[in-house]
């Protein structure tokens, strides 16, 4: 039986989706994804100042704290986006099995917004960064035999 790996490179601002239909294939490029928010920085994002509050005892006020960061939040409305995008992948019948490369904070936060079925499906995650390679670049940080061990 063919059995198909989707690895998913991303950071906060790129996603790019590839394909291996061949345990010791090339990898294909199916989808990509740009999120230019995640380039920008908390002060690019927000435009007003904190809030300001009334401290408890005395006329003193300070500015509130928000409870993410305007990045943080950009990071985690990326990652849902791509974690849906695998999840109707899953749904399709698309791939057996998944393979996350992510700079490490977004592979965290990737890792928290897929849902069981689909991260049961993760095989291998490596934390780096490497939006940026190509497609034989990237081949040379999975395993030889990629998906020797998916089961169908």
């Amino acid at each position: 039986m063919k059995k198909t790996v989707w690895i998913v490179v991303a950071n906060r601002a790129v996603a790019r989706v590839f394909q291996a239909s061949q345990p010791m294939g090339p990898l294909q490029e199916r989808e990509s994804f740009i999120h230019p928010e995640g380039r920008l920085l908390d002060q690019e994002l927000v435009s007003d100042r904190p809030g300001r509050g009334f401290d408890r005892m005395g006329p003193g006020r300070h500015a509130e704290t928000p409870d993410t960061t305007a990045t943080a939040q950009e990071t985690a409305t990326f990652a849902l986006e791509l974690a849906r995008f695998l999840l109707k992948g899953r749904n399709d019948g698309h791939f057996d099995a998944l393979v996350l490369i992510a700079a490490p904070a977004f592979l965290g936060a990737l890792r928290e917004r897929l849902d069981g079925p689909t991260r049961e499906r993760v095989m291998l995650e490596v934390d780096k960064n490497l939006v940026h390679l190509d497609a034989a670049a990237l081949r040379g940080y999975l395993p030889e035999r990629l998906y020797s061990s998916v089961t169908p």
